[in-house]
């Protein structure tokens, strides 16, 4: 998974929404830890923008 910034809204529901808190925010940018991603799709399926995508 990953997030294209260009249409993230950075409504952090992502953060909200992921099991193991693998989605961080570092200088106004989030970012997926992929080390610890489970690619559950919890945060996609929350992303009203359709920002998060599979890479």
């Amino acid at each position: 998974m990953m997030i294209v910034m260009e249409k993230c809204k950075k409504c952090l529901s992502c953060i909200n929404v992921c099991p193991v808190q693998a989605i961080r925010e570092k200088d106004g940018v989030l970012e997926i830890d992929r080390d610890i991603c489970l690619q559950c799709g919890c945060c996609k399926s929350c992303c009203a923008s359709d920002a998060i995508v599979h890479d």
